[in-house]
């Protein structure tokens, strides 16, 4: 299968599941679309003005999850582990319908959106792809969090640093490389939260869904799922995980080093706003990946079909 073809996926999906955030059970059914549709979410319990375009301009509040709305005001909430199991996956057109304003939370992570991609299978179509090529370092400060990008050739590396005072997250760095790599700890690695933090989330309107079966609870040096880690970087790669999400909110995959510490939703869009804003900082093109891009799919398939 071509790395510079665009792809769908081969057959309709469907998954159920509640809302981190609202708590409310949510139907979500993925579609085939045509070339050079996108990603694009359709609320099917509205009756007009319902399709929102999965695109960065649309987030808003982008506060422990990311949220998109489209000009008449219709949101959809939590895109981003579907997005980011969209971009590990390679399907750059999809129809993406839902019942209710988010999207469902599973089990944390976008293992669930992945293998159902996976067991339909995906559909090579005719228009070449495009990709996003960095031409300049763009970077955001915000006190202590920071987040750039800037050119690399042919591939998209993520350095994600996430900084807690707490004594079993603590400081953690890990480098993401696509052409490198198997997906599989990624795709697997849950959303997480302090134990003391989740009144002041509730408090919030959010995390009514919220419960250990969706989420890893961290309380002092103690993980209070019974399971524990799935694996031993999986905070931080569950943020390399939202961030890919993140990313393809630009509509096409990118081709850049994105180094951030403390990073999250909310900076990751604001430098996608920055980067787009100056047409000097990037261009569009086909790309031509390295050949040894071409294995990252099947590589990344078998080893996750052997981890769930």
């Amino acid at each position: 299968m071509s790395q510079d073809n665009q792809k769908t996926i081969n057959d309709t999906i469907k998954l159920s599941g509640v809302g981190l955030h609202n708590g409310i059970k949510a139907n979500l059914t993925v579609k085939t679309a045509s070339e050079n549709f996108g990603i694009k979410f359709c609320r099917t319990d509205l009756d007009k003005e319902n399709l929102i375009e999965a695109n960065y301009q649309n987030v808003v509040e982008p506060i422990l999850c990311t949220k998109i709305k489209n000009n008449n005001g219709t949101t959809v909430s939590t895109v981003e582990h579907l997005m980011a199991a969209f971009y590990g996956e390679g399907i750059d057109n999809a129809l993406v319908e839902i019942d209710a304003s988010e999207v469902p939370i599973l089990d944390g992570s976008a293992s669930e959106f992945v293998e159902a991609i996976r067991s339909v299978g995906i559909k090579e179509q005719k228009k070449s792809r495009k990709f996003i090529k960095t031409l300049k370092k763009v970077e955001i400060q915000e006190g202590k969090k920071y987040i750039s990008i800037e050119p690399l050739e042919n591939d998209l590396i993520v350095d994600f640093e996430i900084i807690y005072s707490n004594p079993l997250i603590r400081t953690r760095r890990k480098e993401f490389k696509l052409s490198d790599g198997d997906l599989t700890n990624i795709y697997n690695s849950r959303t997480f939260c302090l134990y003391e933090d989740i009144d002041f989330i509730k408090s919030q309107g959010l995390a009514k869904g919220g419960s250990l079966e969706n989420a890893i609870v961290v309380k002092g040096s103690k993980i209070l799922n019974e399971d524990g880690l799935r694996n031993r970087h999986e905070f931080v790669y569950h943020k390399i995980l939202d961030c890919l999400g993140d990313l393809m909110l630009s509509g096409y995959r990118m081709f850049g080093h994105v180094k951030t510490s403390q990073g999250g939703h909310s900076l990751t869009n604001k430098l996608l706003k920055k980067f787009f804003s100056d047409k000097s900082n990037w261009s569009l093109e086909n790309g031509n990946i390295a050949k040894k891009n071409n294995q990252v799919e099947e590589s990344s398939k078998k080893t996750l079909s052997a981890s769930i």
